[in-house]
């Protein structure tokens, strides 16, 4: 048994780490001496210790360390995986939020989107599997990340079949200051009950205007510059909103390169009275 002096030098952690990892459930000592409340470690413990002291060093957060920790190797791998995922996500957004403001404060005329068409289509009723979950702009990337790997991964196990894209409807307005309801949507083919806070149900058919952006133009709040195109368009043509707006994501849409169409930006709409 090694003192929480000794285990600490030896794993590289401070008392103050291995008391917090311990009052956190993370790292608990093998045995804590009754009488005068000494704590000890065991020798086997120092891996685990190790790792959280690497996983700190990415500031992963205290409850994702525990969940990338809970289960085998292999889930650790997979689960590690997911959440650099989500950070790389969040990174490049925040560098494309980034260069927009460089470029409005050094007034170079380069924020603007390029001339493009706002379209209209069809969308047939579609079933889909989704969560629901408030969030905001700083979160927001990490959150459809997350929850669309969790549907796909239920999907996957429950047997049913992920089928193209996936989108996420906005039922408020997301902003750096203030949450707002989103719903994270992956349509699917099969038979799949609701799990948890996964939710089963079909999404009306309906009419909706689109434009399509790049990964490049995603960032927010360069990609306001899409939804104001796309609603400019309705109200000028007197077409009467019949829905929350969405983002549409291409399959696999991430690997596309940054600068080639990946996103549609969609209104549902009525048709227009004759």
């Amino acid at each position: 048994m090694l003192t929480i002096s000794e285990f600490g030098r030896r794993a590289g952690l401070s008392l103050k780490a291995l008391r917090l990892y311990d009052v956190s459930g993370l790292l608990a000592p093998a045995q804590v001496d009754p009488a005068n409340g000494y704590r000890l470690y065991d020798e086997e413990q120092l891996e685990r210790a190790r790792r959280i002291s690497v996983l700190r060093q990415l500031d992963m957060p205290l409850t994702t360390i525990a969940e990338v920790l809970a289960g085998t190797d292999e889930n650790a791998l997979i689960r590690l995986d997911r959440w650099w995922a989500a950070e790389q996500a969040t990174t490049a957004a925040r560098q494309a939020t980034l260069q927009y403001l460089r470029d409005r404060l050094s007034r170079s005329g380069t924020t603007g989107l390029a001339p493009r068409p706002v379209l209209t289509r069809d969308v047939p009723a579609t079933k889909i599997a989704s969560i629901r979950e408030d969030t905001n702009q700083q979160l927001l990337v990490g959150v459809i990340v997350t929850c669309t790997d969790e549907i796909t991964t239920y999907l996957r196990a429950a047997g049913a079949t992920a089928t193209t894209g996936s989108w996420v409807i906005f039922h408020g307005a997301v902003t750096p200051e203030g949450e707002a309801t989103v719903e994270v949507c992956v349509p699917f083919e099969g038979l799949v009950d609701p799990s948890g806070r996964i939710a089963i149900r079909v999404e009306p058919a309906h009419r909706e205007a689109y434009c399509t952006i790049t990964m490049n133009e995603c960032a927010y709040p360069r990609i306001m510059l899409a939804y104001d195109l796309v609603t400019d368009h309705v109200r000028a043509a007197g077409l009467p909103e019949a829905g929350p707006p969405r983002e549409m994501y291409r399959q696999d849409c991430h690997l596309l390169p940054r600068d080639e169409p990946a996103v549609d930006i969609a209104l549902p709409i009525l048709e227009r009275n004759p």
